[in-house]
C-alpha cells in the first residue's frame, strides 16, 4: 500500500517537474530601452521575472508580479519592482518611481521631500532578448 502511494506520488512529481498538462508559466524575457533624462542617457532593462504565473490578474501590457525594470541613469543603478498600481506598467521602491503611461515620455521622479520630476524622453533604440 504504501509501495503504491510512494510510486503515485514520485510519478505526479515527474509530471509537474515536467510540466505535463500544466499551463506555461511566463517566459523570461528581458527588453532593454534608451531615453535621455534631464539631458543625461538612461538605459532602462525590463525583465517579466521567470517565475510567475500568467494567470495572475493586473497583467497590463504583458507585465505581470514579479516583474521588474533595472534603470540605469547618471551613476545610479536602480532596481524597482512593478507596482500594483492599475493602467501602465508602473515600478517604484517608494522613493523613486517610473510609469510607462506615455512610453514616449515615461514618468520619472523621486520622492525625497518634495516631489522632484525629472523630464524624459524615448530614443529609437530597443533590443529584446528571450532566456
Amino acid at each position: 500500500m504504501i509501495y503504491r502511494l510512494i510510486l503515485g506520488l514520485t510519478a505526479i512529481a515527474i509530471a509537474l517537474a515536467a510540466g505535463l498538462g500544466l499551463p506555461s508559466v511566463a517566459q523570461a524575457a528581458r527588453t532593454e530601452v534608451t531615453y535621455v533624462c534631464a539631458d543625461a542617457p538612461l538605459v532602462a532593462l525590463y525583465d517579466n521575472g521567470p517565475v510567475d504565473d500568467p494567470r495572475v490578474n493586473n497583467q497590463l501590457a504583458g507585465t505581470l508580479p514579479g516583474a521588474f525594470v533595472v534603470l540605469r541613469w547618471r551613476d545610479l543603478n536602480l532596481q524597482l519592482p512593478r507596482t500594483n498600481i492599475e493602467g501602465a506598467p508602473s515600478y517604484s521602491d517608494n522613493k523613486w518611481f517610473w510609469s510607462l503611461s506615455d512610453p514616449d515620455h515615461p514618468t520619472f521622479f523621486v520622492k525625497v521631500g518634495d516631489r522632484q520630476d525629472v523630464p524624459c524622453d524615448r530614443t529609437d533604440s530597443v533590443n529584446t532578448t528571450r532566456l
